[in-house]
């Protein structure tokens, strides 16, 4: 079968790739090694997680606030089938979603595992061991990332987990150790602490969510040991985890090069993610690959061989969904023939714990770094009416903007609805707003988005009202 675009990989940067490629008129084929279409995101990482954080969320407002805003009811137990059970609800109305849309499209779906035979032939391996050929003028790969394993840490699946397992834990565990304080271990670690484990972070580097600015990873560390009592181990270089049946210990030594010791009942490693192109028959085609990452050209996200293309977390640049969805309709509109854009530095990165972190532009530790001069304004939602109300007190809006020109560099939100917060900033930024700009715009009252508007006018001659 003669395809114009042939996409290998259905997570968020293929199938919305393999959409934008139908709606541009090509033939359009789109390929998934798994049984459902979605990839990591939307089966184990994005969606299932924040349905265990929504869920878990609500459990615990339940247990400590519900009180004190005058609701009353006996103490909530948690049903931990069901709520395993509206996790995989969801799951499963996304994954009709997204066959719909390729039926709608129509966009022809083979399930198998796709690999290169040449530059322009695919064959499709099914799970019976039957295969079929198919061939494509342009090919797309969006087969994204593996969680990263460490040989000294043995995956039992059991009690040494990785994230793919936490989304379908049957108890909750009395302790979970997390080694990686990143994003997926503070959500996942959030996740749990709420629901009423004990949690330990173990983490390298010397803060909470380290490629995030300074200021985030000690405020989100400032709210999870208030609120869930966590533990944290900065600094500590994990060297042996030993699972001894019924409990786990971690060995791992601090920064005075002393050994320490921590046992708990799981053990979650979440120390980053790999690309994934095991199967792919990369070499078949000829494409280059650099330390596990497929090459491709700045510009264009081509590879060296002129009609195959990657996108998502297979190529440079942070793994994240929306980040490989812009590259998926980036590539669709290049072989079209159009001259899209995209902006990395305005692709936002946000953290799905409560308080929520998000973030977008530049922090203040790589404006240092390059020598620019800024100047930073921050507004905390304690001073926010709206967040008083609700008893979402914890967080703030830091702005980075140019001494010179007052353009707005970066923005740094850690509170609640964080995650939407940043769309403003997003959209300010996109135009090169100043931080004036957005100071003398008109946010609705009250609202978490006034301490956007605070931070910018802190950011401009220390001028924030409510401060």
């Amino acid at each position: 079968m003669q395809y114009d675009v042939i996409v290998i990989g259905s997570g968020p940067g293929g199938y919305v790739a393999a959409i934008r490629s139908a709606q541009l008129g090509m033939k359009t084929a789109l390929i998934e090694k798994y049984s459902v279409l979605g990839g990591t995101c939307l089966n184990v990482g994005c969606i299932p997680s924040k349905a265990l954080l929504d869920s878990s969320e609500h459990f615990f407002n339940a247990s400590h606030s519900f009180a004190e805003h005058g609701i009353e009811i006996p103490a909530p137990k948690i049903n931990m089938e069901q709520m395993i059970g509206r996790k995989a609800g969801v799951v499963k109305k996304m994954n009709d979603g997204i066959t719909f849309l390729m039926k709608k499209n129509k966009i022809t779906t083979y399930n198998g595992l796709g690999s290169f035979v040449d530059k322009n032939t695919i064959k499709v391996t099914k799970a019976d061991g039957t295969s079929e050929d198919l061939t494509a003028k342009n090919v797309i790969i969006a087969t994204g990332s593996k969680p990263t394993a460490l040989p000294f840490i043995p995956v039992d699946k059991k009690r040494v987990i990785t994230s793919t397992e936490a989304l379908n834990l049957q108890e909750v565990p009395k302790h979970l150790i997390v080694i990686g304080a990143g994003v997926i271990g503070a959500e996942l670690g959030s996740v749990y602490g709420r629901l009423g484990a004990n949690v330990s972070f173990v983490e390298f580097a010397d803060s909470m969510i380290p490629t995030m600015d300074k200021t985030m990873g000690k405020e989100l560390q400032k709210s999870l040991k208030k609120e869930l009592k966590a533990e944290f181990y900065f600094q500590h270089k994990v060297t042996n985890v030993v699972n001894n049946g019924d409990d786990v210990t971690v060995t791992a030594t601090n920064s005075k090069d002393e050994q320490v010791t921590i046992s708990g009942d799981y053990v979650l490693v979440c120390i980053g993610r790999r690309p994934f192109t095991e199967g792919l028959n990369l070499e078949g085609a000829g494409v280059a690959v650099d330390r596990g990452k497929v090459v491709v050209d700045e510009h264009t996200l081509q590879t060296n061989v002129p009609n195959i293309y990657a996108i998502g977390d297979v190529v440079r640049g942070a793994m994240l969904a929306h980040k490989a969805e812009e590259e998926g309709v980036f590539v669709a509109e290049t072989i079209a023939g159009q001259k899209p854009h995209i902006n990395y530095n305005l692709i936002p990165g946000v953290v799905y714990t409560w308080p929520e972190v998000a973030s977008v532009g530049k922090t203040e530790e790589e404006l240092k770094t390059a020598g620019i001069a800024y100047k930073a304004g921050s507004f905390p939602f304690k001073a926010l009416g709206r967040a008083t109300a609700s008893m979402d007190t914890d967080g703030l809006v830091k702005v980075l903007a140019d001494k010179a020109t007052d353009e707005i560099l970066g923005v740094h939100i850690i509170g609640a609805r964080a995650a939407d917060m940043i769309a403003e900033a997003v959209v300010a930024m996109e135009y090169r707003a100043s931080a004036e700009d957005v100071a003398r715009m008109s946010h609705a009252h009250p609202t978490y988005t006034e301490a956007m508007k605070e931070a910018c006018l802190a950011a401009t001659e220390n001028r924030a009202i409510h401060a």
